[in-house]
C-alpha cells in the first residue's frame, strides 16, 4: 500500500473514532438527561415546602447545564459532517491530517487524543489556538506556535 494510501485510510479511522467519541458523548448525555427527569419527578413525588423549591431549582440547573452540553456535542457532529474523508488535502483545513515533528493533527473537533494503530493523534478543532496557526499551510511550510517555529512536514 502506498504512503498516501495508508495516510487516507488512517485519516478514515481517526474520523471513525471521532464518530464513536461524539456518539458516546450524545448517549451519555441524553442518559443524564433522562436520569435527571426521573430524579425530578421521584423528588415532585416526595417533597414539600422549601427543600421541594431547592431540589425543583437544582434539578433545573443540571438540565440546563446537560441541555448545552447536548447541544456542544450536536454541533460537533455536525462539524464532522462536513469532512470530506476521500479528499486529499494539499493544505491544512477541515478535514486534513497534518504532521509536524512533535505531533500528528486530524483537523477535525475537538476530542483530543486518540490512537489509531499504535500512533498517537490530536483531534483539534481548525478554530483552536493550534489549528488557526496552521490553516492555510502546506506542506514544507513553517508556523508559530507556543513561542516555538514549528515545520509543517506532510499533510494529507
Amino acid at each position: 500500500m502506498s504512503h498516501l494510501a495508508q495516510m487516507l485510510e488512517t485519516k478514515a479511522k481517526l474520523y471513525d473514532s471521532c464518530l464513536k467519541l461524539v456518539d458516546e458523548r450524545v448517549a451519555h448525555i441524553e442518559d443524564a438527561m433522562r436520569n435527571a427527569q426521573a430524579s425530578a419527578n421521584e423528588e415532585t413525588k416526595s417533597s414539600a415546602g422549601d427543600k421541594y423549591e431547592t431540589g425543583r431549582a437544582m434539578m433545573h440547573l443540571e438540565k440546563e447545564k446537560l441541555a448545552t452540553q447536548l447541544s456542544e456535542v450536536s454541533k460537533m457532529k455536525m462539524g464532522l459532517s462536513q469532512i470530506n474523508i476521500d479528499k486529499r488535502n494539499v493544505q491544512v483545513e477541515l478535514g486534513a491530517l497534518a504532521i509536524t515533528a512533535s505531533a500528528k493533527y486530524f483537523l477535525s473537533v475537538s476530542l483530543g487524543q486518540i490512537k489509531v494503530e499504535e500512533e498517537v493523534y490530536f483531534a483539534i478543532s481548525p478554530a483552536s489556538p493550534i489549528g488557526r496557526a496552521m490553516l492555510g499551510k502546506k506542506k514544507g511550510d513553517s508556523f508559530e506556535f507556543g513561542g516555538k517555529q514549528i515545520n509543517l512536514l506532510d499533510v494529507f
